[in-house]
């Protein structure tokens, strides 16, 4: 059974280059807000969740934040950023997360990190 991954981000360009780069190896599924994140995990098992931090209405950090309290999330998420602030990856990482990867990013380079966190 392959692994599923949930793809988080505003961008549609983002998701549909994510999930080129990962759907031969992956289960993957795209969504473009934290709404729909926390409504997915509601319905599916998702065993990694690759979460944007810049996204309006809900940013990644307060979708984390509500996964981790109403689904008491034992799943790793790795933050996407396109942002260079450090503040938000150690905010990131105090939260919880497993890893970041800046975008953009190279395709090896996310399926290394992706399948670290999977092993």
């Amino acid at each position: 059974m392959q692994k599923r991954i949930l793809v988080v981000d505003d961008d549609a360009m983002n998701l549909k280059r994510t999930k080129m780069i990962l759907e031969k190896q992956y289960d993957v599924l795209l969504v473009e807000s934290g709404k729909e994140a926390l409504e997915k995990l509601k319905s599916e098992k998702i065993d990694l969740i690759l979460l944007d931090i810049a996204m309006p209405d809900m940013d990644g950090m307060e979708t984390f934040e509500r996964m981790k309290k109403e689904y008491s999330l034992e799943v790793p998420v790795i933050f996407l950023t396109a942002s260079g602030y450090e503040e938000d990856v150690m905010s990131a990482i105090r939260l919880g997360a497993v890893n970041y990867l800046k975008k953009p990013f190279l395709p090896q380079e996310l399926l290394k990190r992706v399948a670290k966190e999977l092993e």
